[in-house]
């Protein structure tokens, strides 16, 4: 009962520490020895050989993404090739459509390979024109950008390179397009449902006389409350965007990173150029899964130099980090006049990749330890108790820790090491797809993650100039309760049909 407590305690202090502004990459090792210390665990054989293995495995494994998508993320900004997309959306759809322009923006973007938070900075200043022409309050900006940047894109729709679509793949032998069908379905739940709402609030606040400047001057009333508290010179630090987002969003940044501020493009690229290595990255990683990879023979896997593995279970990931590559190439080649500092680009994207994996590894370092200890016994017999059905126990275990960890890639990896060899046995006992446990994981990874505590969320706030209190309602209806419906429904025509 004591050990039991201590991953209890541990786990909500990580919550409410990160929050208050402590690094996580401080804090998750010192929640880890406490879980330890109640378990009457030895304390530095714990942290050297059971927390640094697990943190060191997910680096091993998932850092070429996360470097990868990093650096194209910075290229696509740096390039003006994002802008050049998002531009080319709005004339298209037509600027008085403020909402649906900035969330089919952000879609493309982040479903290309862009990382959502440069796509957040990238897109922001163009959301401001149009919110502003269109007046559509400013307090709905949040609720848009994470509509197109952290929902359907990163989590349901086949074939997107994010990682929480790539994280499942070796555990089930899968690739980036497992069960596309229910996929589709979920992102067209998830859009649907999320443009609904926001449509909603946008015409409310319209009947009700709220423009963008009624919003966007109501941003400053709280940081002008604690500026009066905190006496003269208070209301000068609260002033900042973009530097202090760091400080600000200590918990980890997800696979949603903030970028660090770059230099603008001397000129946008055409939208064929702009939309060349997104078309590059969805065909390629395509074409490597369906058609490359099972014409090659890989025998060499199964040598323990290569780590006695198989196709199967690296195939998912080699695709992804193929055709993040390829299309850095194509970025470099069809930009060189645009890009500013191609060197100074590719080191900026490197950098930004290194704390958050770190940060998300230091979290699956954590949840290494807790499941090391005695009274996990009691949580991971609750977590398989919760349904026979190895679908229902999966989306249940990963929404839940997402929530905990308040990060989506950091919950889903926490749960698949965890849990992922039991899921996938109880799985082939029953005939259950593969395709349809990997949807169904990566889909629950991206629901409760996104509560008040999550760091990409903290962020998005900050650098939108909104406060919880304004907009957190619609972040979380769009990124929080229409996922889960939509995972609720996948898993129901899952559990039916199979995948699909």
């Amino acid at each position: 009962m004591i050990g039991l407590i201590g991953v209890v305690l541990a786990l909500a202090l990580l919550i409410i520490f990160a929050y208050r502004g402590v690094n996580v990459l401080i804090l998750a090792p010192l929640m880890a020895l406490l879980a330890a210390l109640f378990a009457g665990a030895p304390l530095i054989a714990t942290y050297t050989q059971v927390f640094m293995p697990a943190l060191g495995k997910y680096v091993v494994t998932y850092f070429p993404l996360f470097l990868l998508g990093a650096i194209f993320g910075k290229l696509m900004n740096d390039s003006g090739s994002a802008s050049s997309i998002a531009r080319w959306i709005v004339d298209r759809v037509g600027a008085q459509r403020a909402i649906l322009a900035t969330v089919l923006a952000c879609a493309v973007l982040t479903y290309g390979g862009v990382t959502a938070f440069v796509v957040a900075f990238a897109i922001l200043p163009i959301g401001i024109e149009l919110f502003r022409a269109a007046d559509v309050p400013k307090r709905l900006m949040p609720g848009a950008i994470a509509l197109g940047g952290f929902t359907f894109t990163l989590t349901a729709l086949p074939g997107t390179p994010s990682i929480q679509n790539a994280i499942p793949a070796p555990f089930f032998g899968t690739d980036a397009f497992a069960a596309p069908v229910l996929g589709i379905i979920a992102g067209a739940i998830m859009f649907t449902g999320g443009m609904a709402w926001l449509t909603r609030q946008a015409r409310r606040a319209a009947r009700a006389g709220e423009g963008y400047a009624m919003s966007a001057s109501a941003a400053s009333i709280p940081s002008e409350r604690r500026a009066r508290r905190r006496g003269p010179g208070a209301k000068e630090a609260d002033r900042g965007t973009t530097a202090p987002v760091a400080e600000r969003s200590p918990v980890a940044l997800d696979d949603q990173e903030q970028p660090p501020a770059a230099e603008p493009a001397r000129d946008l690229p055409p939208a064929l150029v702009a939309f060349a290595p997104i078309f590059l990255v969805v065909f390629l990683n395509y074409a490597l899964v369906t058609w490359v990879f099972p014409s090659m023979s890989f025998d060499y896997l199964e040598q323990e130099a290569y780590g006695s593995t198989s196709i199967d279970k690296v195939s998912g990931i080699w695709a992804i980090v193929l055709a993040l590559a390829a299309a850095i190439v194509t970025i470099l080649l069809l930009n060189r006049r645009r890009l500013k500092d191609a060197k100074d680009s590719l080191n900026q994207g490197a950098l930004t990749s290194m704390l958050p994996i770190l940060n998300t590894a230091s979290e699956v370092g954590v949840g290494a330890v807790i499941a090391s200890v005695p009274a996990f016994t009691i949580v991971r017999n609750a977590v398989l108790g919760l349904s026979g059905n190895p679908i229902i126990s999966m989306a249940a275990a990963v929404n839940v820790i997402a929530g905990i960890t308040g990060s989506a890639s950091g919950g889903l990896s926490i749960a698949l090491q965890t849990f992922g060899d039991q899921f996938r046995q109880m799985a082939e006992d029953q005939g259950v797809s593969l395709e349809l446990m990997h949807r169904v994981a990566s889909i629950a990874s991206g629901g409760f993650d996104s509560l008040p505590h999550n760091g990409a969320v903290i962020t998005l706030l900050v650098i939108c100039g909104m406060t919880h209190r304004q907009s957190y309602k619609d972040v979380g209806m769009v990124s929080v309760a229409i996922p889960v419906a939509a995972l609720i429904v996948v898993v129901l025509l899952g559990s039916l049909f199979g995948a699909f």
